[in-house]
């Protein structure tokens, strides 16, 4: 019954268990019946498919320290890599990435506004850096937002409040912060903005300092800090 989620590319790591569990397949069953409906029709779906859950591959459950969380993938061609706001190195900079180079920049004067924009880095760093809706069609901004994957997604964040401790979340715009409420706040810390995104940055997130706020807190759990770059 749950052998198309198996075309995601399920990460082969300690997320495995997760994602296959009861919960997890049945909600991804249903992601598959819209994606592989878009697919026959052969609409262009970012990211690609081996790369939806790229940000589980790269920070394991184990090694997750931070969540960032923002709506949905880009929409541009070869610009979602499965990490949210993250690109290829190659790729010309979306316009919320540099303004998250910008915030960096006034919270950090050090920070190098020409770091790559691939945020493997961070993601190997303990940073799980996911949207609420994983996928999206070419051209089509928040398209997607209807498949369940925020089902999936509020799973995923339910299950690290319930088995981890000592989280921080950063929650970046309305479809990131209503996940506040499954979030244990007792056990984890919620840090949050609006998102970075043209339309919105100026309204608070420039000089939120949600980044330093997230290495003071990090700091305060004797945890490592994050090298943003």
């Amino acid at each position: 019954m749950y052998k198309n989620i198996q075309m995601f590319d399920i990460p082969q790591n300690d997320w495995h268990p997760i994602f296959t569990s009861e919960k997890g397949r049945i909600t991804l069953e249903k992601i598959y019946q819209h994606y592989d409906f878009e697919a026959k029709l052969s609409r262009e779906i970012y990211p690609p498919t081996n790369e939806i859950f790229n940000a589980f591959a790269l920070c394991e459950f184990e090694n997750v320290r931070v969540v960032i969380m923002g709506q949905d993938p880009y929409h541009g061609s070869g610009e979602a890599n499965g990490l949210a706001f993250s690109v290829k190195e190659g790729i010309k900079i979306p316009p919320s990435l540099r303004n998250i180079f910008k915030e960096l920049k006034n919270e950090y004067p050090e920070f190098n506004l020409n770091r790559s924009t691939d945020l493997s880095d961070w993601a190997r760093q303990g940073i799980l850096l996911i949207n609420a809706v994983l996928t999206v069609e070419k051209d089509k901004a928040a398209s997607h937002k209807h498949y369940n994957w925020e089902l999936f997604t509020n799973f995923i964040i339910s299950t690290l409040s319930k088995e981890k401790n000592n989280l921080i979340f950063i929650l970046l715009g309305k479809f990131a912060q209503e996940k506040a409420s499954l979030i244990d706040s007792k056990k984890h810390i919620i840090l949050s903005t609006v998102h970075p995104s043209p339309l919105s940055a100026n309204r608070g997130f420039f000089g939120s300092n949600i980044f330093k706020a997230c290495n003071e807190a990090l700091e305060k759990l004797n945890s490592g800090i994050i090298d943003w770059g």
